[in-house]
């Protein structure tokens, strides 16, 4: 198996390049495939965070059409680097030791704590709910169900509930596992007759956390097995926490029992990301960082790196190690040249109302006010910079151009062309938030 693994190795860095290559699939390590399961592992959660995300279908597809038969894909992380079995999440659940010590199975990454979680308006709602949760002697809601697209911080949350539930009473049982992990667990306790471990493993706990629970979605039997576990937490008053990228009721292949349960508590949403929270969460992780990163790039970052938390902590991350063994200052051309395959990846035809939505994000105006007839003096500067960028950035003749901005004419986008051009000439920090929305708009 491992010569399919080297082998798909091959396949994939002809698909993604040797850059993304060298950053991602080279420093995961082939386990096993076991059960329909493939296991890998790497030194790194931000590795196995992003495999995960944008390279897990393409691996198993590789596999697959090698004559696996390979269901899902699982990455452990081992912290020791050591051997690639030496995974820092143990899943065996014949051990003696694992079924007198649940917590064992659910080892959590230190950063993700409620002090480190940034709070914005998209994730206001699931945050307090978290918290609510997390301090309270009694089960609240039952369950909590947490749900967002992928990388917008649902599994800090998760992480977080677990710390602090630990920190305010030590003695509760907290089972934090992935539903990947779960369904794993589960089909090996069949495979040696083991059932009755795995049942009390998860039935005898106080607090039960399931991350992206939609992995169940179209197994049965591990769906059974889940709605009998969860019947049994909830009649005796355990707390369980889920998350999905996805409301219960949206959720695939999950039968309609099952979805009924899981939206019997209380069901949080986080939604995308916006402008303001991306710089924070930059903000606040530059704070502990050696190397000085200037606002301009932190800015420039997050109105390129739109996507998801994880891919934008991933974009700084890279750009700090880079200048930390090259020893250079990072500035936004130096992010643009080590961040150059992710934001290919990310990118976008450039139109007008692209360009009209990131203008008035970056200053703070509302679409419909640019749109409008008003004069304020805020809104006549974004109207300005907006339709010079249209003309700059895109091959709309300024009639067009000007029909997009409610119907104003061509001598009204002349004009502010040319406002734009004398402002950029007398006011330096003008002209360096015009560059920062160009190249965010252009990489």
């Amino acid at each position: 198996m491992i010569q399919v693994w080297n082998e798909v190795k091959e396949e994939i860095k002809k698909t993604i390049g040797e850059d993304s290559f060298k950053n991602w699939i080279n420093k995961l390590n082939f386990v096993e495939v076991v059960d329909g399961f493939l296991r890998l592992s790497t030194p790194s959660n931000f590795v196995k965070d992003t495999v995960l995300t944008r390279y897990s279908s393409m691996i198993v597809e590789a596999f697959n059409a090698r004559g696996s038969s390979i269901n899902a894909m699982l990455v452990d992380v081992d912290l020791s680097a050591k051997s690639p079995k030496n995974t820092s999440e143990k899943i065996s659940i014949d051990s003696e030791t694992e079924n007198n010590n649940v917590d064992e199975i659910s080892l959590l990454d230190k950063r993700f704590t409620f002090k480190n979680f940034v709070v914005g308006k998209p994730n206001e709602f699931a945050y307090t709910a978290a918290l609510r949760v997390a301090e309270s002697d009694t089960t609240p809601f039952n369950p909590l169900f947490l749900y967002g697209g992928v990388g917008l911080g649902k599994t800090h949350l998760m992480h977080a509930i677990a710390w602090e539930i630990k920190r305010v009473n030590k003695k509760k049982k907290v089972i934090y596992i992935s539903a990947e992990k779960f369904m794993y667990m589960f089909i090996r306790s069949l495979r040696f007759k083991n059932t009755m471990s795995f049942k009390e493993m998860f039935r005898n706990v106080d607090v039960l956390m399931i991350d992206d629970v939609q992995f169940i979605g179209g197994k049965g039997a591990t769906q059974e097995e889940f709605f009998h576990t969860f019947n049994d937490l909830v009649e005796n008053n355990r707390q369980i926490i889920l998350s999905a990228d996805k409301s219960p009721s949206d959720l695939d292949g999950v039968e309609d029992r099952l979805k009924s349960r899981l939206g019997w508590g209380l069901v949080a949403d986080i939604h995308p990301t916006t402008y303001e929270l991306r710089l924070g969460i930059l903000q606040s992780k530059v704070k502990s960082c050696p190397i000085n990163v200037s606002t301009k790039v932190l800015e420039f970052l997050a109105f390129k790196i739109t996507s998801n938390i994880r891919e934008l902590e991933g974009a700084l991350n890279r750009i700090i190690a880079h200048a930390s063994l090259v020893g250079i200052e990072i500035n936004i051309e130096v992010a643009q040249e080590v961040l150059k395959d992710l934001l290919r990846s990310n990118e976008k035809f450039i139109t007008i109302e692209i360009i009209q939505k990131k203008v008035c994000e970056y200053f703070g105006v509302k679409l419909s006010d640019i749109l409008s007839t008003k004069r304020h003096k805020n809104i006549t500067k974004t109207r300005h910079v907006a339709m010079y960028l249209s003309k700059e950035l895109t091959t709309k003749s300024l009639p067009d151009i000007g029909k997009s901005f409610g119907g104003k004419d061509h001598a009204t986008v002349i004009h502010a062309v040319k406002r734009v051009k004398e402002m950029m000439n007398e006011d330096r920090v003008f002209a360096t938030d015009l560059e920062i929305l160009t190249k965010a708009l252009e990489s």
